[in-house]
C-alpha cells in the first residue's frame, strides 16, 4: 500500500505539471486571442478547480482518504497569464511566449508547495489499506490434477 501511494508520486507530479500547465496556457490563450476577453484564464482555472473539488468529494465518498486527490493550484498561474495578456494586448506573440513561460514556471512551483501540505503517504497507507487485492495479485486455484482420478 505504501508503494500504491508513493511509487508514482514524482512521475505524476512532473507529468501533471507539464500537461496541466500546457492545458491552461494553450486553452486560455487560444480563447483570449479569439475573443479578446481578459480574465479568461482565471475563469477557466476556477472552473477546473471546482471540478476537481467535486471529483475529490466523490472519491472521498467512495471511502478513499481525503488526500487521495490533490487539487492542483491553477488560479495563481492563470492570474499571471491574464496579467500578461492584459500587459501585452497589442502583441499576441508576446502574450503567448511570456504568458506561457510564466505559467510553465509558476504552476509546478505552486503545486509543489501544495503537495508539501499533504499528509505523509506512509501514514495514509496504514490508515487506509486498500480493501481488495488488485487483479494481478488475486490468487488462482491450482488446476493441477483436474482431469485425473
Amino acid at each position: 500500500d505504501y508503494i500504491f501511494y508513493t511509487d508514482w508520486m514524482w512521475t505524476s507530479f512532473v507529468v501533471f505539471s507539464i500537461s496541466q500547465s500546457t492545458m491552461l496556457a494553450v486553452g486560455a490563450i487560444y480563447y483570449m486571442l479569439f475573443t479578446g476577453v481578459p480574465g479568461t484564464a482565471t475563469y477557466y482555472a476556477t472552473i477546473m478547480t471546482i471540478y476537481t473539488w467535486v471529483a475529490k468529494g466523490a472519491w472521498f465518498a467512495l471511502g478513499y482518504p481525503y488526500d487521495f486527490i490533490v487539487v492542483p493550484v491553477w488560479i495563481p498561474s492563470a492570474m499571471l497569464l491574464d496579467l500578461t495578456y492584459w500587459a501585452t494586448r497589442r502583441n499576441k506573440h508576446a502574450a503567448i511566449i511570456i504568458g506561457g513561460t510564466l505559467v510553465g514556471l509558476s504552476f509546478p512551483l505552486f503545486n509543489m508547495v501544495n503537495l508539501l501540505l499533504v499528509r505523509d503517504p506512509l501514514e495514509v497507507a496504514f490508515k487506509y489499506p486498500r480493501p481488495t487485492l488488485p487483479a494481478y495479485m488475486t490468487p488462482i486455484e491450482p488446476q493441477v490434477g483436474k482431469f485425473y482420478n
